[in-house]
């Protein structure tokens, strides 16, 4: 792409953002290197390496992998206030690593918000895109756990827990946003430009980006793990597609509110895949 066609694509309204990012001279590409490893070290890359040492611990147990527990939003303290001021925090402070990698994607005349499509300037496209990807992924993403849970290649996933008190059902929902900002944000608006700015090709990245994404959810077994590396690969896809974060943001919440509020529901209609 010439000089003049990536300034335009960095101008013209409606172009995807993917379209005017390009490889950045080799000279400052260590910097790049360095700056992904810090980011993703102290956010997902973190837990990909913790999940690995999980499922490794895991694997390596008398105990089959079906009869085992993960838990993904547990109780802090058994004291309510404490347990509310320990979840609410534990959500909040991963968002921090979310406004890093915004801060760090700012360009001149271009916020980063703007650079990877996660703002409000199509709402209703973001939306119905949000939905369709929900559909499409949040619905079969579900029965392929239950499948993973037949076939013994899946923990048990507790999601939520089942005494709930009056701000359960809020911190929930927070924690669904936390993971769709900082999964969606990082990984793929992030993570897409920077790998981008050192020379990798489209289908590099999707597939780098979502091995990572499941790699960090290898501690609920090897099931959920494709799932999402699955889902990783449709979110990537759509992404260089739409240049935008926002419908992917939109999906993984909306994926993670069912997922999280719908728990105790399930438990109690299908207790032998989900409780």
């Amino acid at each position: 792409m010439s000089t003049e066609a990536v300034r335009a694509a960095r101008t013209t309204p409606g172009l995807p953002t993917w379209t005017g990012e390009t490889p950045v001279e080799r000279a400052e590409r260590p910097r790049l290197w360095w700056e992904v490893a810090i980011v993703l070290g102290l956010s997902l890359g973190q837990s990909a390496v913790y999940s690995i040492v999980t499922i490794i611990d895991r694997s390596t147990q008398s105990t089959p992998l079906a009869d085992q527990t993960a838990q993904v939003n547990p109780s802090q303290s058994s004291r309510e206030v404490f347990d509310f001021l320990y979840q609410f925090l534990g959500n909040a402070f991963p968002l921090f690593a979310v406004a890093l990698v915004i801060f760090m994607l700012w360009q001149p005349r271009r916020t980063g918000f703007r650079r990877i499509g996660f703002d409000l300037s199509r709402p209703g496209r973001d939306l119905g895109g949000g939905l369709l990807l929900f559909l499409v992924i949040g619905v079969p993403g579900i029965l392929f756990y239950a499948l993973g849970r037949v076939l013994g290649l899946t923990v048990q996933v507790q999601a939520s827990p089942l005494d709930t008190h009056w701000w359960t059902v809020p911190i929930l929902v927070f924690a669904a946003l936390r993971a769709g900002l900082q999964e969606e944000v990082i990984v793929v608006g992030y993570l897409f430009t920077r790998l981008r700015q050192l020379g990798w090709g489209k289908w590099w990245i999707i597939v780098a980006a979502a091995l990572l994404r499941g790699s960090y959810h290898l501690y609920q077994g090897f099931g959920p793990f494709v799932g999402n590396a699955i889902m990783g690969v449709v979110f990537g896809w759509c992404y260089t597609r739409w240049g935008r974060v926002m419908p992917l943001v939109v999906a993984h919440v909306i994926i993670d509110i069912v997922s999280f509020v719908g728990y105790p529901l399930a438990v109690a209609l299908f207790p032998h895949i989900f409780g």
